[in-house]
């Protein structure tokens, strides 16, 4: 059995990655980032709010997110949506991570045959 402080950094690494995909096709539709870490939790990718914030002011500096301020409540939020360039980015993301799946899988089922 693997050693679960092993496990959890090696996890840790596998989901650090995913979290820019997953981050980019959720805000395809206009998002705040409170909402974005329930959103990504209840996705089953948990992530904490300190890795959060700093990764959404990256992409956007990056273009990759474009932001506006909502002050119609008591307390302004700045809401994030994906860039055209932050979706082409997300798609090609997602297809080199399938593909990596589909390759471990592979991987994975030969494993026993040899």
């Amino acid at each position: 059995m693997t050693d679960p402080e092993i496990l959890a950094g090696h996890s840790q690494e596998v989901r650090r990655g995913s979290v820019v995909v997953a981050s980019l096709l959720l805000l395809r539709r206009p998002g705040y980032g409170y909402g974005l870490l329930e959103a990504l939790a209840a996705a089953g990718v948990p992530v904490d709010a300190n890795t959060l914030y700093p990764l959404l002011r990256r992409l956007e500096k990056q273009g990759l997110l474009v932001s506006e301020w909502n002050t119609d409540e008591a307390r302004p939020r700045k809401f994030y949506r994906t860039s055209p360039e932050g979706d082409a980015l997300a798609r090609s993301l997602l297809d080199e991570w399938l593909a990596t799946a589909r390759s471990l899988q592979t991987i994975d089922s030969q494993e026993g045959t040899s």
